[in-house]
């Protein structure tokens, strides 16, 4: 079983937007996923409750609800038929809680959106995820993705510049598309609409799965072999956001789609670049706070 966290600490990053859709797509998978809500808003929560019972099925659990006739285990329970499990945590998340709450998680995404004060807060967050829940970058447990961009403007390329002095993944860029204000309207996600409205869409989901795939197959394998510390690449460029596995991995996602999905959904392009970044030991703290 696979665990995902959505996390940032400031609201409006795109953290149930992004939940609910990945949800949904392991729905369509077949991989019979949890999405936990952690956030009081409830806002999962309530993109469920629209979920008709014609689509594939989602288990939800309202984590942020506390029910004094159950225990918070039972509360928190999984079904032992599921696969994935997303999280959806909430803002203001207390940096004290991130080793609690990121213990068991598989992979651990950061949306960030292309703001001034987003880009500090993501690398406040990022700073907690290193210092305080002590999430080491060669496991490279986390990813970033770029939330709701528009390309060819400043603030995109400020964004694009703050997120290649991480060292950490950036796996995606999201454009600001209303298909996905369309989707949470009826408790779907956009692999579940028809594919000649979301064919670009699909195509930026395309290195975030593939990632993901990669990710779990690497868990399943490492109690054989230790996994080899491969190097941290962040691949940016105007038309496709992905490292070289994750541009395999998302091929074969591509194939595993449902014939709706796939007959429009291409592979993105295999345009590959690459930048170092200083190490640690070299740079210390970077400019933008983040060590």
């Amino acid at each position: 079983m696979q665990k995902i966290l959505l996390l940032n600490a400031k609201g409006g990053s795109g953290k149930t937007t992004l939940a609910s859709n990945l949800a949904s797509y392991f729905a369509v998978q077949g991989l019979q996923p949890t999405l936990i809500d952690m956030d009081a808003q409830g806002s999962s929560t309530r993109w469920l409750s629209k979920r008709g019972m014609e689509h594939a099925p989602i288990h939800g659990i309202a984590g942020y609800e506390r029910n004094s006739r159950v225990t918070r285990s039972f509360a928190m329970r999984i079904p032992q038929d599921c696969q994935r499990v997303v999280v959806d945590t909430p803002a203001a998340l207390d940096p004290q809680k991130m080793p609690e709450l990121t213990r068991d998680a598989h992979a651990i995404l950061v949306p960030v959106l292309p703001s001034d004060i987003d880009i500090h807060a993501a690398a406040k967050c990022i700073t907690d995820l290193l210092l305080v829940a002590k999430i080491p970058r060669h496991e490279q447990r986390i990813g970033v993705i770029a939330n709701r961009v528009k390309k060819n403007t400043v603030m995109y390329r400020a964004l694009m510049r703050f997120l290649t002095t991480l060292e950490i993944p950036i796996l995606t860029t999201f454009r600001d598309s209303q298909n996905y204000v369309k989707a949470a309207e009826s408790g779907i996600g956009i692999f579940e609409m028809k594919p000649y409205l979301v064919r670009e869409d699909i195509d930026q989901w395309l290195p975030l799965v593939g990632w993901l795939a990669q990710k779990n197959s690497a868990s399943k394998d490492s109690a054989a072999k230790p996994p080899a510390s491969a190097p941290i690449v962040n691949t940016v460029t105007s038309q496709s956001i992905a490292t070289p596995f994750v541009l395999a991995a998302s091929q074969s996602v591509v194939a595993s789609l449902p014939l709706s999905a796939t007959a429009s959904a291409a592979a993105p392009s295999s345009s590959e670049s690459s930048s170092s970044a200083p190490t640690e030991a070299e740079s210390g703290r970077n400019a933008w706070g983040v060590f």
